[in-house]
């Protein structure tokens, strides 16, 4: 997969973790601080949008049932289909992903700010790690993902366990991290690590130099 560039020099954090880890609370603290956030969850909504071509390809290759009433894209359907099936879980995300990564491309190059946080749940799984200056990961316990996840989603754990083990391990993005948030307490202390890790960031933009000393927190 050809991988488009960044050109302007500006800081990117690639906010990245596993699922129900608490990525969207730990975007949405930044956000608060006034830092562009560009979500790929929300560029991949889009691409899919009726009209773009990305739908009628997945049409194509998947068959009409992959629509709603609408005629918009059934992503839970679909996802439930493409985690237990790895050929087509591939199929899906060369269709995809290339589209999310231009659309992140363009979109960032309008969004200023001092630094910006790309939001690539699939950061490490995609090799994407040296697309972006820094990786913060957010971590928490598998169990714990489990519980979010099925709450957040409800019901099937089989299809729970299989997303979470379609992801890269906790291991492999503890690896690429250059800063942890480890989310495994109450929102204050979330957003107390999102300050202390906002005045770093702030700090690289200015300096030029994204590898510093990276952050455990809490």
């Amino acid at each position: 997969m050809r991988v488009p560039q960044f050109t302007d020099g500006r800081i990117r954090v690639g906010l990245t973790g596993g699922i129900a880890s608490g990525k969207s609370t730990v975007a949405r603290l930044f956000a608060m601080q006034g830092v562009p956030v560009i979500d790929l969850d929300q560029v991949a909504r889009e691409v899919v949008a009726p009209g773009e071509p990305a739908l009628a390809e997945i049409v194509a290759a998947f068959g009409p049932e992959v629509l709603d009433e609408t005629g918009r894209l059934d992503r839970a359907g679909l996802r439930a289909r493409v985690f237990q099936d790895d050929a087509a879980r591939r199929r899906l995300e060369a269709i995809v992903h290339p589209r999310i990564l231009e659309a992140a491309v363009r979109r960032a190059a309008e969004a200023g700010g001092a630094y910006q946080v790309i939001v690539a749940p699939l950061l490490v799984e995609f090799g994407l790690v040296e697309w972006v200056d820094r990786v913060l990961v957010v971590d928490c316990p598998e169990e714990q993902q489990l519980r979010r996840l099925l709450a957040r989603d409800g019901g099937d754990e089989a299809l729970a366990r299989a997303i979470l083990a379609a992801q890269a391990s906790r291991e492999q993005r503890l690896a690429a991290a250059d800063d942890l948030i480890v989310n495994d307490g109450p929102l204050v202390r979330l957003n107390d690590a999102v300050l202390a890790l906002d005045a770093l960031y702030r700090e690289i933009a200015a300096t030029g130099n994204p590898r510093r000393a990276g952050m455990r927190l809490p």
